[in-house]
């Protein structure tokens, strides 16, 4: 579960900062940084989780 949660927040971290760099949509540059905050924040606690076990060891 940790791996899936990492990727999706590394991509919200991508789309928060697409978002503050692109001039064409004001409303997704309005929640970019939103987007990126909770990106970073989910990223921080995901990377504190304990690794899965694996199986047969």
């Amino acid at each position: 579960m940790k791996r899936p949660l990492e990727w999706f927040s590394i991509a919200l971290i991508g789309l928060g900062i697409v978002g503050l760099c692109q001039p064409w949509l004001f409303a997704w540059y309005r929640y970019s940084f939103t987007i990126l905050l909770i990106g970073t924040l989910l990223f921080t606690i995901v990377s504190h989780l304990p690794e899965p076990k694996k199986a047969g060891s």
